[in-house]
């Protein structure tokens, strides 16, 4: 995602927010199957739980966990104050249930809560981070979680050369259908391709998008100490992989 503005060169920006905001129903692959999966990995968890979001956005994810499991609380974190507002809005009816607060992804400032999580999440965050910081990060989670607790990630890989082509194809396509099926016409997919927010096919080295490979990412986990590690939902150069830390 070409990301670039005046203020904020090759970064993230609340105008890069309130574009996402707007236009994420089309760009992100099966968004609602997506958050269905996340719910369904997080069936067994304990009750009560807390779950720890990273980089929550304007909670959609958050309204619908909260809704399917009323004893669980939501620690959501992210960048962007609009976004933050956006979820504290959405999520006003659970009062207490969801703490909204900022922070930098790739910061270690954060990473001490001084309480455990039963499960931390992220969907479409990881990917700014680069491979030694993604390294790093996975280490910190797992000592963020209770034993038995479960990491689960939605993000953007790097596809391998293969993959590349593939991925943007598909991901093109399904932004066309999308905008096709939510409005009748092609202005979504035009504003996309006008934006050069196919990240398979206009990837920026100093733009903030750094994707890995899936396997990369899989062995990291795995040396950071975590069990159960699996993949459970893959298109368009988007993944669903889950680890767990042992008992």
């Amino acid at each position: 995602m070409d990301a670039e503005r005046p203020d904020e060169p090759n970064g993230w920006s609340e105008e890069t927010s309130h574009d996402f905001i707007n236009y994420g129903r089309y760009i992100v692959p099966e968004r609602d199957t997506q958050m269905q999966i996340i719910c369904s990995l997080l069936s067994d968890l304990d009750s009560p739980g807390i779950i720890l979001d990273l980089c929550c956005g304007e909670g959609l994810l958050e309204e619908i966990l909260m809704d399917k499991f009323p004893t669980i609380s939501i620690q959501g974190l992210d960048g962007s104050d609009e976004m933050l507002q956006k979820a504290s809005q959405r999520l006003s009816r659970f009062g207490e249930r969801f703490r909204g607060g900022k922070f930098e992804l790739s910061s270690p400032a954060w990473r001490k809560p001084g309480h455990p999580f039963n499960a931390v999440v992220s969907s479409l965050a990881i990917h700014h981070l680069l491979g030694p910081q993604k390294q790093a990060l996975f280490m910190d989670v797992k000592q963020m979680l209770k034993p038995n607790g479960i990491f689960i990630i939605a993000d953007v890989i790097e596809p391998g050369p293969m993959g590349k082509e593939l991925a943007a194809v598909t991901l093109d396509e399904i932004v066309r259908k999308r905008s096709f099926e939510l409005d009748g016409n092609s202005s979504a997919f035009d504003f996309f391709k006008r934006e050069g927010w196919n990240i398979f096919r206009y990837l920026d080295p100093e733009d903030i998008d750094k994707p890995s490979p899936l396997f990369d990412q899989l062995k990291w986990l795995e040396q950071a100490g975590f069990v159960e590690i699996d993949v459970h939902w893959i298109l368009a150069g988007h993944a669903i992989f889950s680890a767990r830390k042992a008992k």
